[in-house]
C-alpha cells in the first residue's frame, strides 16, 4: 500500500488547511485509515482515525473541535479537515493505514498501522 499525502504547507494562526492522502495497492475499502503527526523533539501523536466504510471515527483530544477526518472511498482519499490552527499544530502530519473492516472505537498507536506515508509538513505562523 502506498499513502501519498498533499495540502500542507505554511498558514496563519487561526487558519485553515486540508490535508489530503491518496491511497494505492489495496481495495481503499479494506483499509482503515488515520494521521499522526510529530512535531521536532516531541513524540509521535495521534490525532484522528477512520474506519474502512466511515462509519466510525476517533479523534484526540488534542485537536477536538478543530480536526475533523474524512474519507471518499470512490477516490481512494482520506482527508483531515483543520480550522482554528494553532503554533503548537506545527509539525509533519503522516496518513497511515492498516487492513481491518472494523470500526474504530479507541486511540491506537503508530506500531498498529503497517503502512505509512512520506509526511506533508505544516507549519503555523502568528
Amino acid at each position: 500500500v502506498e499513502l501519498v499525502e498533499s495540502g500542507g504547507g505554511l498558514v496563519q494562526a487561526g487558519g485553515s488547511l486540508r490535508l489530503s492522502c491518496a491511497a494505492s495497492g489495496r481495495a481503499f475499502d479494506d483499509l482503515e485509515m488515520a494521521w499522526f503527526r510529530q512535531a521536532p523533539g516531541k513524540d509521535r501523536e495521534f490525532l484522528s482515525s477512520i474506519s474502512y466504510n466511515g462509519r466510525s471515527t476517533v479523534i484526540a483530544d488534542s485537536v477536538k473541535g478543530r480536526f475533523t477526518i474524512s474519507r471518499n472511498n470512490t477516490k481512494s482519499t482520506v482527508y483531515l479537515q483543520m480550522n482554528g490552527l494553532k503554533l503548537e499544530d506545527t509539525a509533519i502530519y503522516y496518513c497511515v493505514s492498516r487492513i481491518s473492516r472494523s470500526g474504530v472505537y479507541s486511540i491506537r498507536k503508530g506500531i498498529d498501522y503497517t503502512y505509512w506515508g512520506q509526511g506533508t509538513q505544516v507549519s503555523v505562523a502568528s
